[in-house]
């Protein structure tokens, strides 16, 4: 491949180092015509660079001691506005700042002693990238376990401006938060950071020599082109977040129906707000990858709770603030007018409380106050729940305002050698000076968990409900709050959810409803989720209110009907040790049923079910008044779990009224308008996609069946 008809400016200062004089030699062999060129003469003027299309600037050293490097910037932003090109490999990637590319400098800059062969762990959006151009797949090995190996690269922080490309791969071990390559857009230029994983010097056989070969040539190809680009800016419209989403449509266990992000990582639900009547959530994002790590606020937003549209990402970790390392999980609220979050910021080992107004009525950029942390420390007492990471276990977010006016704001920790505990504090108007007022409830450690995430409490009236995610499960406290005491006195708890729902969040919207949303977690293995390119999607809006009896009830939002399409109905049926398939097929579906047990051992669907059965997923209804997800035969994928999810349901002398969501690899169940549980399955094949139905044991009664086919939420996808 030939790189340019220019010769490439290889960046020196002083003496070439022994690493140096290998790369010359290399582009020598490789047919690049690299010269020298002088950092002091770069510093004097842009002059020296005009010769050459792409710069290159490979060290293994430190670049502290380089006192002209500040001087050179100025040539160097020319020649990047005028459409040159940039290489900065190794120590040299610690530039970025001085040379005005990134305002976020790469955190990690050592050397280390390989044991084994290292490489790039290609993104799954990169793929065909030019840089990887006749490369193979997403594990690329480039560097043999000879020698040490000067790396600097991005960890805890990711570039503000750049556009990861690769991590890094080991031979053992993948870490994909040790980003490895990066690419920027700077003017009509373009920087490639190539942190690690590189080697000239030593001995030049075998796979991994040949793919630095083809990476480096590759990249000063890319550089040097005209009009290929080795980044897209981050997304800045709808239009190229689509782009991204519909990158990964072919993947049949992505889910259509249910928020996902465009590409990358989504956890918690974050800032649920209905702001002149249209729905936004907010939800935790890495752009970096799908992997959690140095988390942004990703955001979409819903007319109708159906159809969805992406936004570009709306907060993002400031440089030098306390969010650094992360803008974690929070909440959204209105404010005199305003919509105002609060969230966790992370810097260091501090998690503390963070403000930020909205600057537009889209509540796509933020405004973060100059006052924060608006809590600058955790409290002293009760002792708080420690960590390896965290000074305290201190973060997540809940605030109303009470009828008199004051602000109440939960946030959730747990107590050093005790329960999990949401923690009180109160505010007369000003959302930057809290009162702190002490625990409402403290858990028992064995049944409720040590540390509590994401408190939030709903208000239904004469009861309120408090639930809190454990790390295991999202459990919910139903009682009355005391706005004066600041406490919770509490009649009755139990579980939102009995599967892979996590960290949910509500809003109260304009009917006055409360809708709930939920992280639904992956449960297939950290290689998969990378080969993916996608990680985690929110459940679908839930309906949470009382019955007549002060009992919790959980209802998918009666808008969700909008998404259904074809329909199979069925009229009252009995099965009596019969296995029947339904005229229906795919991926997107809901089925409605009432369901009467009668004598049978049990009654189930099966969904995702290939044609030879070699894949398929039970839901069975048994006697013992429990509902299983079966997984044992869900994916032939040895990543993805296959141990089973159950939860009880009323007794089987009632009937079982039961909504099942099926969206690509997310199950859904709703039964009896309050038993909760959604899971996860990754069939492998595309045919895997059949429904049917049995009894076993004796018969079972239908006394009703529905089943709809369900469209996008993207529109753009339709």
């Amino acid at each position: 491949m030939s790189t340019s008809a220019n010769p490439v400016g290889f960046l020196v200062d002083g003496e070439l180092s022994p690493e140096q004089r290998a790369a010359l030699d290399w582009c020598a062999e490789a047919g690049i015509d690299a010269r020298p060129l002088a950092i002091a003469d770069v510093a004097a003027g842009p002059g020296p660079i005009d010769a050459y299309d792409v710069l290159w600037w490979h060290r293994t050293d430190p670049i502290e001691s380089i006192a002209e490097l500040s001087d050179c910037r100025e040539s160097i932003e020319a020649h990047l506005r005028d459409g040159g090109g940039l290489l900065l490999s190794l120590r040299a990637l610690e530039a970025v700042t001085s040379l005005g590319i990134d305002p976020v400098s790469p955190d990690v800059s050592l050397v280390e002693e390989p044991t084994s062969t290292t490489g790039l762990l290609v993104k799954a959006a990169s793929v065909g990238h030019p840089a990887f151009d006749g490369l193979d797949g997403l594990r690329v090995p480039t560097r043999s376990a000879d020698g040490p190996q000067p790396s600097t690269r991005y960890e805890s922080v990711l570039p503000e401006r750049g556009e990861v490309l690769a991590s890094t791969l080991r031979e053992h071990h993948e870490a994909p938060t040790e980003v490895a390559l990066v690419g920027w857009q700077v003017g009509d230029g373009d920087v490639a950071g190539l942190g690690t994983a590189l080697q000239f010097e030593g001995p030049a056989t075998g796979d991994p020599v040949q793919n630095r070969t083809r990476l480096v040539d590759n990249l000063l190809a890319v550089l040097g082109a005209d009009g290929e680009r080795i980044a897209e800016r981050r997304p800045k419209d709808a239009a190229a977040l689509s782009r991204r989403r519909a990158a990964l449509a072919g993947d049949h266990n992505r889910p259509q129906y249910h928020l996902t992000p465009p590409a990358n990582w989504l956890n918690d639900p974050n800032g649920m707000i209905q702001w002149n009547g249209r729905y936004h959530a907010f939800y935790q994002y890495n752009p970096g990858g799908p992997y959690h790590e140095t988390i942004h606020w990703g955001h979409a937003v819903s007319d109708d709770l159906v159809t969805w549209e992406d936004r570009p990402v709306a907060l993002t970790p400031s440089p030098d603030g306390p969010d650094r390392n992360g803008c974690w999980s929070g909440c959204a609220i209105e404010v005199d007018g305003t919509p105002t979050i609060l969230y966790t910021g992370g810097r260091g080992d501090l998690q503390l409380p963070c403000l930020g107004t909205a600057v537009d009525d889209d509540l796509s950029a933020w405004a973060k106050s100059s006052e924060n942390p608006v809590i600058d420390a955790p409290p002293e007492e009760p002792p708080l729940r420690s960590t390896e990471h965290w000074r305290a276990e201190f973060r997540d977010h809940s605030v109303w305002q009470a009828d008199d006016g004051t602000w109440h704001h939960l946030i959730g920790s747990g107590i050093e050698d005790g329960g999990g505990t949401a923690l009180l504090y109160t505010s007369d108007g000003d959302m930057t000076d809290w009162e702190y007022r002490g625990p409402i409830l403290v858990g028992d450690p064995e049944r409720d968990g040590a540390m509590w995430e994401c408190p939030e409490l709903l208000d239904f009236g004469e009861s309120q409900l408090l639930h809190v995610s454990n790390y295991e499960e999202v459990r919910y406290y139903l009682g009355t709050y005391d706005a004066d005491e600041g406490s919770f006195d509490l009649d009755r708890s139990g579980l939102l959810d009995h599967g892979d729902f996590y960290a949910p969040q509500s809003l109260r919207d304009d009917d006055g409803r409360w809708l709930m949303w939920g992280w639904v977690k992956e449960d297939r293995d950290a290689s998969a989720q990378w080969d993916a390119g996608w990680s985690g999607t929110l459940s679908l809006p839930r309906h949470v209110d009382l019955d007549a009896d002060g009992r919790l009830r959980q209802r998918p939002a009666p808008e969700l009907t909008a998404l259904r399409e074809a329909h199979v109905h069925g009229e009252t049926t009995t099965l009596t040790d019969d296995h029947r398939s339904l005229p229906v097929t795919g991926h997107a579906l809901e089925i409605g049923a009432e369901i009467r047990i009668e004598d049978a051992d049990e009654f189930g669907f099966v969904v995702r079910e290939s044609p030879d059965n070699e894949e398929e997923t039970l839901i069975r209804y048994t006697r013992e008044s429990t509902v299983v997800v079966d997984r044992a035969g869900s994916s032939l994928d040895p990543r993805a779990s296959n141990a089973p999810v159950s939860m009880p349901v009323s007794p089987v002398d009632d009937s079982l009224s039961l909504r099942l969501f099926v969206d690509g690899s997310v199950l859904e169940l709703f039964a009896n308008d309050r038993h909760c549980l959604t899971t996860r399955i990754y069939p492998t094949r595309e045919e895997s996609d059949g429904v049917s139905m049995y009894a076993a044991g004796g018969s079972a009664t239908l006394e009703e069946l529905d089943v709809w086919e369900l469209g996008s939420a993207w529109s753009e996808h339709e």
